[in-house]
């Protein structure tokens, strides 16, 4: 369903995924990350990437997203999917995952006034 109906952006090394369903939910975002074994074919390199997505993730998830979610009745489908070709230090994770939950942030707030002009 996400990937099917859903919208996407690249903002490299990351391709992001996302759709919103009207559903009860106690938790305003579902994520999912993956990383290609294509692209990496040791499971130690998989699992570093997907462990430094997860934690920038998690540490700015507050600040950056749910901020813009709180007004939402809605629940977010998250996929972060990693295409780069190399394994990058934990900073570069920091910067990259901040853009794509800021450009998340700006497509929630204008979908909300999307919304909020076609209720009047």
């Amino acid at each position: 369903m996400l990937f099917k109906n859903g919208s996407s952006f690249l903002l490299y090394p990351f391709r992001v995924s996302y759709l919103f369903v009207d559903v009860t939910h106690n938790y305003p975002v579902q994520v999912v990350i993956n990383v290609s074994k294509k692209r990496f074919k040791r499971a130690v390199d998989r699992n570093l990437i997907k462990r430094r997505t997860r934690e920038v993730y998690r540490l700015q998830k507050q600040s950056q997203l749910y901020s813009s979610l709180t007004e939402s009745n809605q629940l977010l489908l998250l996929s972060v999917q990693f295409i780069g070709k190399k394994i990058y230090d934990y900073s570069f994770f920091e910067k990259k995952i901040a853009g794509v939950l800021k450009k998340l942030a700006t497509i929630i707030d204008a979908d909300q006034i999307k919304k909020t002009d076609g209720d009047n």
